[in-house]
């Protein structure tokens, strides 16, 4: 606020009134349209109702729909979308040695790329035993770090140790903090084959270098 604002501000008199007043606007079209989207897209949120508003509105040559009305109108009718729930943390991130001194308590995983001749990019994903670093499972895909890789890479590595048995004492699955490994489906096969995943960035990276 400007000096000159604050100084009118203090010298109001005591019988002063605001005669702002707030514009009143008709809600009742817009709320139809949004309804409309909805019916047929009941899993977009504000944000792609509003964009598909705009483009409908430029369509026919109407005034564009600012994104918070949009909002305001879809909470105070409550059509906004519950918020996802929030992944609880891992119970203990590994902040310690890595290296352990008996071979299956402690794997880790990590993934790397290299460029090939021809320019295709190769991305492998494995794991090792931090004990004697034996290079348990791996896959070479051209796609992405994905779960689906993560899962192939826990299953061939629980199939080398210990064949179709399960481990005998949960083993450590220690990463780093890769999309790949935080996905809810990658956290759910490992419990399955009684990997307790644990983070640590730094630690991993030297290990598997």
């Amino acid at each position: 606020m400007s000096r000159a604002q604050l100084h009118v501000i203090l010298r109001r008199t005591d019988d002063w009134m605001d005669g702002r007043r707030s514009r009143h606007t008709d809600d009742t079209d817009v709320l139809l349209r949004i309804h409309h989207v909805i019916g047929e897209l009941p899993t977009y949120g504000y944000r792609r109702v509003w964009a598909l508003l705009r483009r409908q509105a430029e369509l026919d040559g109407m005034p564009a729909i600012n994104a918070k009305r949009v909002y305001r109108i879809m909470r105070q009718n409550a059509l906004l979308l519950e918020r996802k729930p929030a992944v609880p943390p891992s119970k203990r991130a590994h902040t310690g040695r890595v290296a352990v001194k008996e071979s299956n308590q402690r794997w880790c995983s990590d993934g790397f790329e290299f460029c090939c001749d021809n320019g295709e990019r190769l991305r492998v994903t494995f794991a090792l035993d931090c004990c004697d670093r034996e290079a348990l499972h791996w896959a070479v895909t051209t796609g992405g770090f994905n779960s689906e890789t993560v899962q192939d890479v826990m299953l061939g590595a629980v199939e080398r140790r210990f064949g179709n048995d399960l481990p005998s004492s949960p083993v450590e699955w220690l990463t780093d903090n890769g999309s790949c490994y935080r996905a809810n489906e990658t956290r759910q096969f490992a419990g399955c084959w009684d990997l307790n995943r644990r983070t640590r960035r730094c630690g991993v990276r030297r290990v598997t270098e």
